[in-house]
């Protein structure tokens, strides 16, 4: 069993993986349903567009949920997640390895929240009132804190990148070990593999996606909303 992505061609020392290959197809996926959705925009939206417009507000209402109205310049990234990082971590129903499942993506996407957090924290408070807080309420607190604060992508990645390939290790244990009773059994076809792994499929591959790009993008938009904050 192979825990790291696959790797389909190699341009000399840059293997080009299975995420690679399909983190480019959700793109252009994305790309191509932006442009369908608002290409002939009607007042009354119907088809495509009307699911743009209901994708749109529903992130639009999420933000602003959880940061206020001052979050809605933020939806357009926290949207963008949740768009890429949902379908792209139901990889599974396709018997494939979920984007999510590799580390090669979910750090640097955590890298780029932990900078947007950061940079907002700094353009609202300045540097130099940013530094004053990670130093309060007593000077030697301000190395703990920017350890602390440091923890947040290896974590975010972790979490994500954990849970999914968890579910990856599962599943191919579970089919593996169906696959060894039907043999035990004397049958030609693994029939115990068409019906009894439904129920891990639909938690692994439907719920889990869901649930942490859902905490992926929670987390980011509560940790940018506190580091916005400025304290009376």
């Amino acid at each position: 069993m192979e825990l790291g992505p696959k790797i389909i061609w190699q341009l000399g020392p840059v293997p080009i993986t299975e995420t690679v290959v399909w983190g480019w197809i959700f793109s252009v996926l994305i790309l191509i349903f932006a442009f369908a959705s608002t290409r002939n925009m009607q007042r009354v939206p119907k088809g495509l567009q009307a699911v743009a417009e209901w994708i749109v507000e529903f992130v639009y209402n999420m933000v602003r949920d959880v940061m206020g109205e001052v979050g809605e310049r933020f939806a357009p990234y926290m949207g963008t997640l949740l768009i890429f990082l949902v379908p792209g971590s139901m990889l599974g129903l396709l018997d494939c390895r979920p984007l999510a499942a590799d580390l090669n993506l979910t750090a640097p996407l955590a890298i780029i929240s932990f900078v947007m957090i950061h940079y907002n924290a700094v353009r609202v408070k300045t540097a130099k009132g940013y530094i004053k807080e990670l130093a309060s309420p007593y000077a030697f607190m301000l190395p703990m804190n920017i350890l602390s604060d440091s923890m947040f992508p290896v974590t975010l990645a972790m979490r994500l990148f954990g849970n999914l390939l968890a579910g990856v290790i599962v599943m191919t244990l579970f089919y593996s070990a169906l696959e060894t009773l039907s043999a035990m059994v004397g049958s030609p076809v693994p029939f115990f593999q068409l019906i009894l792994p439904l129920p891990l499929n639909a938690f692994f591959d439907l719920f889990e996606p869901v649930l942490q790009g859902y905490i992926f993008v929670m987390l980011t938009m509560v940790f940018t909303s506190n580091a916005r904050q400025v304290e009376d």
